[in-house]
């Protein structure tokens, strides 16, 4: 494990917290949204350090976790037929469907493979006429204009072979289903950075105003969070609720206008399942009237499908931040990497993940 000491920015991760330990002086439940924050915050032992009044629970915002069981079985679906390439980012292969992962797909002599972008399965589509290739586009708005730029790609150089199967899903529908929960416990947010250099931050003014809770644009090192911790808690001791930037850095409030032209030209906002949750209304992206062609579900006739959940799973839970990892029976028994139940578990992003690999004292609820 990292210590804060070993940053460079070490003296400033003292000052932070130095100034958190003085400014709280009550009780504070403070959710971060971006799967990588939780790791880092897990991996560099700032739970641990934080003030006891402090309280951090993680967000869905791992887009491996997000994924419903039913979009796996239909990507396992496609893997199992003769005929296509499957594509997808590594840390879908192991995420498990109903019945079966991707991995294990695979062993069984289906051919899907790891890409790194979605422009290497148009390649392949290319290489490839005989073969349908079909990237699984999983992701939140970071990755949905690359995702949307190979359709465009496709279209451009006439690859008919190509398509995706989209499971995008957008953050603020997310935030607001979970602060429209009655259980909801959530005083502040630290949204994602990487999000915001994309679609800006135009989109949580409304969600400030509505349910009066401060939201801190964070990046992803100890320091980032750090500071984005003290900023929320520093409103909160105030009665106030803002929304405030500290990755100034690199997020701007307009955020990647030619990014967010390519997303609006592909897909169409529309209502999402989310692994543990369940549907939020026009909480995803699916790819538009335009660009049926390169819909997987369309080209392969895909029905919509509900599969039910482990019940022994309680990553919905979790990732509403109503409990943490280490509160689930099966963490570390019958869930592990090696054999997970859910997908929290499997993600470099997921939080069982990062407190299975990272945390030595779990910070109680």
């Amino acid at each position: 494990m990292k210590f804060l000491s070993e940053y460079r920015d070490s003296a400033l991760v003292k000052e932070y917290m130095d100034q958190l330990h003085k400014v709280v002086t009550r009780p504070w439940t403070i959710m971060e949204i971006c799967g990588g924050q939780t790791h880092s915050l897990v991996k560099n032992g700032i739970l641990e350090m934080l003030p006891k009044e402090i309280t951090m629970v993680h967000g869905p915002g791992c887009p491996v976790c997000v994924t419903p069981l039913g979009i796996i079985d239909e990507a396992i679906l496609l893997a199992q037929k003769p005929n296509v390439i499957l594509c997808s980012f590594g840390d879908m292969l192991r995420v498990p469907g109903s019945v079966k992962s991707l991995l294990e797909v695979k062993a069984e002599g289906g051919d899907v493979r790891i890409v790194y972008s979605p422009l290497e399965a148009v390649k392949l589509a290319k290489e490839n006429p005989d073969k349908e290739v079909v990237f699984f586009a999983v992701g939140f708005e970071t990755t949905a204009p690359a995702n949307a730029l190979s359709l465009v790609q496709a279209e451009k150089e006439g690859v008919t072979n190509y398509s995706i199967l989209a499971s995008h899903v957008l953050v603020p529908p997310a935030m607001e289903a979970i602060l429209s929960d009655p259980e909801s416990r959530i005083d502040a947010f630290l949204a994602a950075g990487h999000v915001c250099t994309i679609m800006g931050m135009n989109e949580y003014d409304p969600i400030v105003a509505k349910y009066k809770v401060p939201v801190v644009v964070t990046g992803f090192e100890p320091v980032d969070l750090l500071q984005g911790i003290l900023m929320a808690v520093q409103q909160l001791e105030k009665g106030e609720a803002k929304l405030e930037n500290q990755y100034a850095r690199v997020v701007t409030r307009e955020g990647n206008a030619l990014a967010r032209s390519v997303m609006n030209d592909v897909f169409d906002v529309s209502d999402r399942a989310w692994r543990g949750i369940g549907t939020i209304p026009m909480s995803g992206l699916e790819v538009n009237h335009r660009f049926a062609a390169y819909n997987a579900r369309n080209k392969f006739h895909l029905a919509d499908t509900e599969v039910k959940e482990n019940p022994d799973c309680i990553s919905g839970a979790i990732m509403k931040g109503m409990k943490k990892p280490h509160q689930c029976p099966m963490f570390g028994t019958r869930c592990k990497p090696e054999h997970p139940l859910g997908a929290p578990m499997v993600s470099s992003e997921g939080a069982c993940a990062a407190y299975y690999h990272y945390s030595r004292v779990p910070q109680e609820v």
